[in-house]
């Protein structure tokens, strides 16, 4: 089962290190906007796009594997039928404990694995507005 308890979204919440798949560089997008809201509540957000080099002056890396620093949560801003590679990319690395598919991005089957694998999946919920909520 996908979290839905606010006790576990708030312990995720205090997760430090999101990598954010699909990452936007535009400015009123979701995919930069939400980002760049948890970057300016103290969290360390590693933008995930093959196609920047950089997004809020920070370095965009092309995958998953490609991210050099420990991951706590990856953030998922890419279509669901894309989900099941990202959480194959997620559960390649022993440092990932949380993902987190946003608002409108479900996937139930590769959730299942993430859950097998011992770490934390949420779904269709939006990283902003949990936050405001819970805290």
């Amino acid at each position: 089962m996908p979290v839905e308890s606010d006790d576990e979204l708030q312990e995720i919440l205090g997760l430090d290190t999101i990598a954010v798949v699909g990452c936007s560089t535009t400015a009123g997008k979701a995919a930069h906007d939400i980002p760049q809201y948890m970057l300016n509540q103290g969290y360390d957000v590693i933008p995930v796009n093959p196609y920047a080099e950089e997004v809020f002056g920070r370095r965009a890396y092309d995958s998953l594997a490609d991210v050099e620093e420990d991951i706590d949560m990856v953030d998922v801003f890419r279509p669901s039928e894309e989900v099941p590679e990202i959480v194959d990319a997620s559960l390649d690395r022993d440092d990932v404990d949380t993902v987190w598919l946003q608002l409108g991005i479900r996937h139930d089957e590769a959730g299942e694995r993430v859950e097998e694998a011992g770490k934390r999946f949420v779904q269709d919920k939006c990283l902003k507005v949990e936050h405001q909520r819970l805290f």
